[in-house]
């Protein structure tokens, strides 16, 4: 029996999208590796209708629609419950693949346990095994290792973001509404008891972003951290921090890179006034391409850019910024 790979999306966000574009390029290539099989593509949420005419043409050989009112708010139990329905709709899919997003990093063990399956999260490469399974590998130790671990089927797996290529030849595929059943028993028990406001950003989310800028202590100080918020928003980029600015009050922990803070693998790091210290290399060294500017020509993290420059943060943040923005705008020097 050819395999089937079921792609759940992410339909709440651009940077959502983007992930589920990956996850469906995942599957696609795994698929094709081994000769061909059935790839679907399930689609959840509420008020879908425009969404749902674009990701008919994402490449999916089928789109499975479950759209209803009780999917409006994101809520992780309700969202298993509905992503198990739309696994069973499927005989015997062979994996069941996540985007590198918050709302794969919420679902992955949430419903290999509805599954009784295996699951695992940050996959980077993925294989077919003789016996029906998946192969996985997956980071350890904040990227400084990986390990391979075997799931059968139906293995639940969530990918790395930026870590795969969206669909090479989108196609169209039909689309298949899918009905949310009464709850019952297996609905989950969980109640919205309050909303709380989330900051509002400009910036995208630090693990999704495919640019990350990052700063640390040779910014000198919290109130110089406008300029790299400027060149942050001028390359649409994720806003990072170092540990030792975390440390001092400076940042959020939520915005803080390296072995106890977010793990990243974006297309392009800047790393801004950053030494390069052991635990935050961990976190950002499977980067594509890194960018360093320090004053101190001997730091380490210019061990690991591709490109270094040796100067002031202060002095060339402007300039960097200005020049970006020019570029961007179409104004090449």
């Amino acid at each position: 029996m050819s395999p089937t790979a079921l792609v759940l999306a992410d339909p709440r966000s651009p940077l959502g999208i983007r992930a589920t574009l990956e996850a469906l390029g995942a599957a696609e290539a795994l698929l094709a590796h081994h000769g061909g099989g059935k790839l679907v593509l399930g689609l959840l949420g509420h008020s879908l209708g425009a969404l749902r005419e674009t990701a008919a043409g994402w490449g999916a050989d089928e789109v499975l629609l479950l759209d209803d009112a009780r999917l409006a708010v994101f809520q992780a139990e309700t969202y298993a419950w509905a992503a198990e329905t739309i696994v069973k709709r499927l005989s015997s899919p062979t994996v069941v693949l996540l985007p590198g997003s918050t709302l794969g990093r919420e679902l992955v063990g949430r419903l290999s346990a509805r599954l009784r399956g295996g699951g695992t999260s940050e996959a980077l490469e993925l294989d077919l095994e003789d016996t029906g399974g998946i192969r996985v590998r997956r980071p350890l130790f904040g990227g400084k290792a990986s390990e391979t671990v075997s799931l059968p089927a139906p293995a639940v797996v969530s990918l790395r973001a930026n870590a795969f290529a969206p669909p090479e030849h989108p196609r169209p595929s039909r689309v298949v509404p899918v009905l949310l059943p009464d709850p019952g028993a297996g609905s989950g028990g969980a109640r919205l008891l309050e909303r709380l406001p989330v900051p509002v950003s400009d910036t995208p989310p630090l693990t999704q972003a495919p640019v990350v800028v990052s700063g640390g202590r040779g910014l000198h100080g919290p109130e110089n951290w406008p300029l790299l918020e400027d060149l942050a928003r001028a390359l649409g980029a994720g806003l990072g921090a170092s540990r030792a600015v975390v440390d001092a009050g400076w940042r959020p922990a939520s915005e803080q890179v390296g072995q106890t803070g977010s793990s990243v693998s974006p297309q392009l790091y800047v790393a801004v006034g950053i030494s390069g210290a052991i635990q935050h290399l961990v976190g950002m060294s499977s980067s594509r391409c890194i960018v360093a500017i320090n004053t101190d020509p001997s730091a380490p993290i210019f061990k690991v850019a591709d490109y270094g420059i040796v100067g002031d943060a202060l002095v060339l943040l402007p300039a960097l910024t200005e020049a970006v923005r020019r570029v961007r705008a179409g104004v090449v020097p």
